[in-house]
């Protein structure tokens, strides 16, 4: 596809959060009218950060940022702003234009339709569940048709329906979208290009291709420069014996020895700055603590029909080694009802007196913003254990100079990582997960999935990765939907 004028420039832009943190080095990078680009790499790269840079939230320390005079920008927002939540539908899109616009409820629709979300334009805010929130969010910058149109992980929290909604619309969308996703196939189906970057070399290397090429493109690389190095590699060593040969020589040998000396000093800062590849979690094993039997015993439940709630009556225990699958459509109550589960607010469940919960919250707003990880840590101890902090967080891609960082600081994909080091410590009995997947680098799903899988304790998931969810044996399904 042909694209226009360039749009978007990074021309060498360095930022870091202090000079022995680089997140990004002399990035370069353009982006072209209508082009369509993914950004990858691994937790705590930059994704996110490039975006803010983009947005002028944050200024580079060096280098500079050039954006099109009269380009009009728009995010999709991880948060509803708090003002916000009073207000209707109607009144939330509305505020996204400075002028009237006369068919604003024709495009309301189109972009609900587009993230797959019905809901009458009389209804507030407030009302709606945790994803459905995320949704209105990305409709809200959907709306806008903005010259650049950024999008932070826009399928979590969306099914199989709303994802393949949301790709027709970025396939018919004609203007410039930048995207960061862990989705390999949504993103291979509308991207042209990708922005990979290294969180070795804090580097941006610019790709063009679908995104399945563009990995096969960048293993190919990698192997590249491994043989290239490896190759210099043998010849400085062959140097080198010869170095040390006739350096114990007299005369002419011994200068013909200083000589090389200094070419395999240059041959040595010649090679190649291999790209590390993503480094993935290794396998861990989350134990649990004693507990009663049954660990949760649920009689009824609410569901939103027709965006009212209403108790349905269900007969389910879980014990240890039970697993259940909530599942239904979007919005009919699933991330209340874990939600309400974890607080002891569902009426129609009973949680046993001794049961240690672990509760993985999608929005991460159960975390500690403004706790250090390592205090984070130490409270899901009953006696925080020093060495074992640091290990458990290193294991989790969490290494030391991060674990003295607050927790607000980390990236999306960093705080989901945080949780499940959260629980090795805890040792819940107890795990209620709502989209543990979501803002996770797909390196890390298996081995997560195999975590779960081998969990003793009692667990209710829900999620809308079901290529996760096939990789746990689930014992019993509660659909909210048919009830």
């Amino acid at each position: 596809m042909d694209h226009g004028d360039v749009i978007l420039r990074f021309q060498d832009v360095s930022y870091h959060y202090d000079h022995k943190k680089p997140i990004l080095t002399e990035a370069d990078f353009s982006v072209r009218e209508s082009a369509k680009l993914t950004i990858v790499g691994q937790n705590g790269a930059g994704k996110s950060t490039i975006f803010k840079l983009i947005m002028r939230e944050f200024k580079p320390a060096e280098g500079e940022i050039h954006i099109k005079k009269g380009t009009t920008i728009a995010i999709a927002k991880q948060v509803v702003a708090h003002q916000d939540l009073e207000k209707t539908v109607l009144q939330l899109f509305t505020g996204a234009f400075s002028e009237k616009k006369y068919d604003i409820e024709k495009r309301i629709s189109r972009v609900l339709d587009a993230v797959h979300v019905h809901a009458p334009l009389e209804k507030k805010i407030s009302a709606f569940s945790g994803g459905q929130k995320a949704r209105l969010l990305l409709a809200y910058a959907l709306i806008q048709e903005p010259d650049i149109l950024l999008l932070d992980e826009p399928t979590n929290n969306l099914d199989p329906e709303g994802i393949s909604h949301l790709t027709q619309f970025l396939i018919d969308y004609e203007k410039t979208c930048i995207v960061i996703s862990h989705d390999a196939a949504f993103l291979s189906s509308f991207t042209h290009g990708v922005l990979h970057l290294d969180t070795f070399t804090h580097k941006v290397q610019q790709y063009v291709g679908d995104y399945y090429d563009v990995v096969t493109q960048i293993e190919d690389q990698i192997e590249r420069e491994k043989r290239l190095n490896a190759r210099m590699e043998k010849d400085i060593t062959d140097q080198k014996e010869k170095i040390n040969f006739f350096s114990h020589k007299g005369g002419k040998m011994r200068k013909l020895a200083s000589k090389m000396r200094s070419a395999v000093e240059e041959a040595e800062e010649s090679k190649v700055d291999v790209r590390q590849e993503d480094k993935t979690i290794p396998p861990f094993t989350i134990d649990i603590t004693e507990c009663t039997v049954p660990l949760v015993q649920i009689t009824s439940v609410t569901v939103m029909k027709d965006h009212k709630p209403t108790k349905k009556k269900v007969e389910i225990t879980v014990r240890k080694r039970h697993r259940l699958l909530v599942t239904g459509p979007n919005g009919i109550g699933k991330t209340s009802l874990l939600e309400h589960l974890a607080n002891g607010k569902e009426k129609g469940a009973v949680i046993g007196d001794s049961v240690n919960v672990g509760y993985y919250r999608q929005d991460f707003s159960g975390l500690p913003m403004e706790k250090t990880v390592y205090d984070t840590l130490a409270e899901a101890m009953e006696k925080p254990n020093h060495q074992l902090i640091f290990a458990t967080a290193s294991r989790f891609l969490l290494p030391g100079d991060k674990v003295q960082n607050k927790v607000g600081s980390l990236s999306e994909g960093q705080k989901g990582l945080l949780c499940f080091a959260r629980f090795m410590l805890q040792k819940p009995t107890l795990l209620i997960l709502d989209e543990p997947t979501n803002h996770i680098n797909f390196r890390h799903i298996p081995v997560i999935a195999q975590a779960l899988n081998e969990y003793e304790g009692g667990m209710i998931l829900v999620s809308h990765d079901q290529e996760f969810v096939a990789q746990i044996e689930m014992n019993e399904e509660l659909d909210l939907g048919i009830l």
